[in-house]
């Protein structure tokens, strides 16, 4: 097992490996640019080390200090997180350069995965549902207009290397297909500098359903469930939850089978989530993260397992300590995530907290780097806390995740935490009858969701 592992990342999910590493006997060394000197997983990691200044150009996403600073304490492994430098490949192959194990697949399965078309083929290859769309990249309008009549319209223009919802566009027909075609591409090269882009028929009303898998690097692998993340703004995931209030327990286990399958066939290792979008009882293939999810607690709750632990164990060459039959869910869980926004433009609300109190009681967990006093950075994601509830059942997490919102305090700033005091009294929300269209819809006839 290592002694020391560094975490190439901050906030929240930071503080959550350093968990995980200290349950585990290991140290932890936390990284952090200028502005984040004061932040709770630098308090609370073993060690710590300044790797520039606030832009996260030249501190969280700069290799050569990163690299620089496991050769200063030590570390033998360095744990990404989630977001900056957890799915760059060059990243995963400068960290073997220099003799130290990266916590997480290879670079291989980082780069394929990583490339929206060499993922969806590969998929495909592997007997994974997909969307129906374009076969690769789509080089000009007129192969766009081809694509467009055969797979019928709406359809919807993504950035190959796109995320975030950055590089994608609607076209509800072959008139609009022109602008479309162009701001996707122009959004890819300006984002990603990479104008690429491919076609995927637009469903209607989908669900946004997410399988977990998780793979020993070796041959094997086990799916546990699905997470449903329907309830998004701007392709962004807000309030989700596991299982999936569509999902059977018979469907949970032909698809979690044939994603578990995939990623064994292809010696994956560690934690992975395959997305889909599920509409009229069909999967289909919009991508893989390799990484920990956001939402992974939900995951952990229902299962009653610690993904990071699980991931520093494979990472260290471990067998993982579960077998697909060993995993049955029991109970509900959900999560939601609150963010330093001011509503309902949603706009950034950085500034100092000058009262916090984290909600607690049974089956209450709040993933979160918050404490009095402390000053939250304009030079990051405005995410600042995940409440996550379980309960024996989805009734019971509802109830449990109200009462909890109820006792949370976080004052000096505006946060997001009066939309999920909305969201949980309507009927939608409370019977889980929404698609990934739903909030956006809401949020256009509830412009104060205050």
């Amino acid at each position: 097992m290592f002694n020391k592992i560094l975490i190439a990342n901050r906030g929240e999910i930071a503080l959550r490996v350093v968990r995980a590493a200290r349950e585990m006997g290991i140290q932890s060394v936390a990284v952090h640019s200028t502005a984040d000197s004061d932040a709770m997983h630098v308090r609370m990691a073993d060690e710590a080390v300044c790797i520039g200044p606030p832009s996260s150009m030249q501190s969280y996403l700069s290799i050569p200090a990163i690299i620089s600073a496991c050769e200063i304490t030590g570390a033998e492994a360095i744990h990404p997180g989630y977001g900056f430098l957890s799915e760059n490949a060059n990243f995963v192959q400068v960290v073997q350069d220099h003799g130290l194990k990266f916590i997480g697949p290879t670079a291989e399965h980082i780069r394929v995965m990583g490339d929206k078309i060499t993922a969806k083929e590969t998929m495909k290859n592997l007997g994974v549902p997909c969307v129906p769309g374009s076969d690769g990249g789509v080089p000009d309008l007129e192969t766009a207009l081809k694509v467009g009549e055969e797979v019928g319209y709406p359809v919807i223009i993504k950035a190959t290397a796109g995320g975030g919802g950055k590089g994608m566009k609607l076209a509800n027909s072959a008139k609009e297909m022109e602008n479309a075609f162009r701001t996707a591409r122009s959004e890819g090269k300006a984002n990603f500098g990479n104008d690429e882009v491919y076609i995927e028929k637009y469903l209607g009303t989908p669900r946004h359903i997410e399988i977990q898998v998780f793979g020993d690097g070796k041959g094997g692998a086990v799916h546990l469930g699905e997470r449903d993340c329907s309830l998004q703004r701007r392709h962004q995931k807000v309030f989700e939850e596991a299982p999936g209030p569509a999902i059977d327990a018979e469907t949970r286990a032909k698809i979690g089978k044939t994603c578990a399958d995939a990623v064994a066939s292809i010696n994956y290792a560690g934690a992975g989530t395959i997305e889909f979008l599920y509409e009229n009882g069909e999967f289909f293939f919009i991508e893989m993260n390799t990484r920990l999810q956001v939402e992974h607690p939900v995951t952990e709750a229902v299962f009653g397992v610690d993904l990071v632990r699980e991931q520093i164990r494979v990472a260290a060459g471990y067998d993982m300590s579960f077998k697909q039959d060993d995993l049955q869910v029991l109970g509900h869980a959900i999560e939601v995530r609150i963010n330093a926004e001011k509503l309902p433009n949603f706009s950034p609300c950085p500034g100092k907290i000058t009262q916090y109190h984290a909600p607690g009681g049974l089956g209450v967990r709040m993933d979160s780097a918050l404490y009095d006093g402390y000053s939250i950075p304009p030079y990051y994601d405005s995410l600042i806390a995940k409440l996550i509830v379980y309960a024996p059942d989805r009734p019971a997490a509802l109830a449990r995740l109200n009462r909890a919102l109820g006792e949370m305090i976080v004052d000096g700033i505006d946060t997001t935490t009066p939309l999920f005091h909305a969201l949980l009294q309507e009927e939608a929300v409370q019977t889980g009858d929404y698609n990934i269209h739903w909030l956006e819809k809401w949020l256009e006839e509830n412009t104060n969701p205050a």
